[in-house]
């Protein structure tokens, strides 16, 4: 598997090493040799944007979906 900056990959419920990102949806943030470190967006309250919970995954942890984010909310103030 090749990843790229801003490719979505979905984390395993059954493999993912921190069972709470299990199912996400991560957004590759930097491709590594062992996998890549991306992003979960997490929900805001009071109307407010959440921040991001990064994440270090495996390749047997992740599946790259064919998706590609559209906005890098980890690096911009803009909506």
């Amino acid at each position: 598997m090749t990843l790229t900056i801003g490719d979505i990959v979905q984390l395993s419920p059954e493999l993912c090493k921190n069972p709470m990102f299990g199912g996400c949806m991560m957004v590759v943030t930097e491709p590594k040799s062992w996998g890549a470190q991306g992003y979960v967006q997490a929900l805001g309250k009071n109307g407010q944007r959440g921040g991001q919970a990064y994440y270090r995954a495996g390749w047997a942890e992740m599946e790259k979906t064919g998706g590609v984010a559209v906005w890098d909310i980890a690096t911009t103030d803009e909506v």
